[in-house]
């Protein structure tokens, strides 16, 4: 914006550009000082402690840009550009500027940047790293109030966004309490006390156990494998084999120790026993130039998520007509990711058929059930609840990867219900977690009117419609004028000189011993290394000889250190004292 905008403001109020009322101060790098970090002697403050507004880190002494609680922090570079904050104590690091102004009450300096923060964050600049753009920023219009308006302003955005604030805490605290009652509603329903009262009314009515359900799938399992080698053997002209039925892969057995005991008529299987696991098409993979191919939409670890499909960007592959038939998603597929954060792992949804001929990555599996009358959904849900741990603990990590792979996915313990009591449970599940989501949408949309709110209010108070004028106010261009004034005085002033510090007498020794020796009780550490001849521009090896020293004193139990605030002092142990 390079235009100061106009609008109609009160007529004690004056529009001006942002360079006109703020100074602005880069923060700097601080030395590098290696291993040496008792040198690090002051707060130090980087993007971590602007965040928290904790100190977590310290810097050497030295020339750079200094900042109190009474200044506002702007965050310069990185994607959060813009984004500003009242000061801490402290050196300011390199990601950071320093705001102040000798027009503005500091309060409603940082109220104003709050207000601003999407504008210089959407008009960065840089290749890589973006950075706050100096023109953007310079350009940006400020209008100005009356100073004794800038206080009624102040307080009366504290007393609104105290009570915005309140609420909002309310409203998060609420979300907190939903998303327990999600998890706590899933979790009963996978281990059957959601239906404990239709299993007590419908216990002569179930037909199938859970135990007998297995047997079925199991039996189905088999058939299927046989017809599936019976198909290979006919598509290559050869005659099955003698005794080829014993090649048949039995299911892997869910390992049941530590699980939980589960209600009458349940019973825990794998995975494995229960559906037919695959994993998907290799982006990537070469083919010879005579192979056809064609594109073909295809899920990612991205389009799963924890309970539901993102399908906003489905994404394209050319794949060939083997894979596609062999990896094209059916309804009632069951999908779980490999991998990527250890949070991802085995989280999953059911596939309905969203999009035609869509097939899925090798990051991504699919289940396909034995059995139609398997429900999907409480297989998913059970993979999202219980399986969350279960999936972090088996699951692999890398350096900076996690992942599962077809093994431990067949692994996966499965609490096997009645297949009718799992229809039941998704139905008592749908109604609960529609009445579920309308409550969460009401807590974000209040949320979201909340922080609207807010922004409305940033925009009557630097409009001059916030609080009432006062027509003994002392009008902004006078306020302006007085300042201009000191500032032309203050450029006039000599600028003074720093006085030289005197230099001290120092009796320079060869070690630290005979510093501490000749010392009465304990010395400040600095104090000793300057005895030892460490001061501006020693070389490299003379430092490292006393610092060689040092590290030998203390392993010997010769001397004593102790912590004083951020300075350490050194001290010869008394037995040392007495034999010299």
């Amino acid at each position: 914006m390079s235009e100061i905008e106009t609008a109609q403001l009160p007529k004690n109020w004056l529009t001006l550009p942002l360079s006109e009322v703020i100074q602005t101060q880069k923060g700097k790098k601080p030395r590098d000082l290696g291993e040496k970090s008792e040198l690090r002697t002051i707060p130090y403050i980087n993007i971590k402690a602007f965040e928290k507004g904790i100190i977590t880190e310290y810097a050497p002494e030295q020339e750079a840009v200094c900042c109190t609680q009474k200044d506002v922090l702007l965050v310069w570079d990185g994607a959060r550009a813009g984004l500003s904050g009242r000061g801490i104590s402290g050196y300011v690091g390199s990601t950071l500027a320093k705001v102040t102004s000798d027009l503005v009450d500091i309060k409603l300096l940082a109220y104003f940047f709050e207000s601003i923060y999407k504008t210089l964050n959407a008009q960065t600049k840089g290749v890589g790293i973006p950075h706050i753009d100096p023109i953007v920023l310079n350009n940006l219009p400020f209008n100005l109030p009356p100073k004794a308006e800038q206080l009624r302003i102040v307080d009366k955005l504290e007393e609104l966004f105290s009570e915005l604030e309140a609420g909002d805490n309310e409203l998060q605290a609420a979300q907190i309490k939903l998303n327990q009652y999600r998890q706590s509603l899933l979790k009963s329903a996978v281990e059957g006390s959601l239906t404990q009262q239709w299993r007590e009314e419908n216990r002569t009515k179930v037909q199938e156990t859970g135990e007998q359900l297995l047997v079925r799938i199991l039996k189905q399992r088999r058939e299927q494998w046989q017809q599936q080698k019976l198909a290979e053997f006919a598509e290559k002209g050869k005659t099955h084999p003698k005794n080829w039925q014993d090649a048949y892969p039995e299911p892997v057995q869910p390992d049941t120790t530590d699980l939980p005991e589960l209600p009458e008529g349940w019973v825990w299987a794998s995975l494995d026993m229960l559906g037919d696991i695959v994993s998907g098409v290799t982006k990537g993979t070469k083919r010879k130039a005579e192979i056809k191919m064609r594109e073909v939409p295809y899920l990612r670890v991205a389009n799963v998520q924890r309970g539901f499909l993102d399908l906003d960007e489905i994404k394209t592959i050319l794949a060939t007509e083997s894979d596609i038939k062999k990896y094209t998603l059916m309804p009632g597929d069951i999908l779980f990711n490999e991998g990527g954060d250890r949070d991802k792992l085995g989280r999953g949804w059911v596939w309905y058929g969203e999009v035609d001929n869509c097939i899925h990555q090798n990051h991504v599996f699919r289940m396909r059930a034995f059995v139609t009358d398997l429900v999907p959904e409480f297989i998913s849900h059970h993979g999202n609840t219980f399986g969350k741990l279960w999936f972090q603990n088996a699951g692999k990590q890398t350096t900076n990867l996690a992942s599962i792979n077809k093994g431990i996915l067949q692994k996966f313990p499965v609490p096997l219900a009645p297949a009718v009591e799992q229809k039941r449970i998704i139905e008592l599940l749908e109604e609960e977690l529609t009445l579920l989501a309308k409550q969460e949408e009401y807590t974000l949309a209040a949320l979201t009117a909340s922080q609207a709110q807010r922004k409305n209010i940033l925009k009557s108070a630097f409009s001059g419609q916030l609080v009432p004028q006062h027509p003994n106010d002392e009008s902004a261009s006078v306020l302006l004028e007085k300042i201009k004034r000191e500032r032309e005085a203050l450029a006039k002033m000599p600028k003074p000189r720093k006085p030289s510090r005197p230099k001290k007498k120092v009796n320079l020794m060869n070690t630290l011993l005979e510093v501490l020796t000749a010392a009465d009780g304990w010395l400040d550490a600095q104090d000793a290394f300057e005895k030892c001849g460490i001061v501006d521009k020693t070389s490299t090896d003379r430092i490292e000889e006393i610092y060689s020293e040092l590290r030998k004193l203390e392993k010997a139990g010769k001397i004593q250190i102790h912590r004083l605030g951020h300075f350490d002092q050194l001290k010869l142990t008394t037995q040392d004292v007495k034999e010299n």
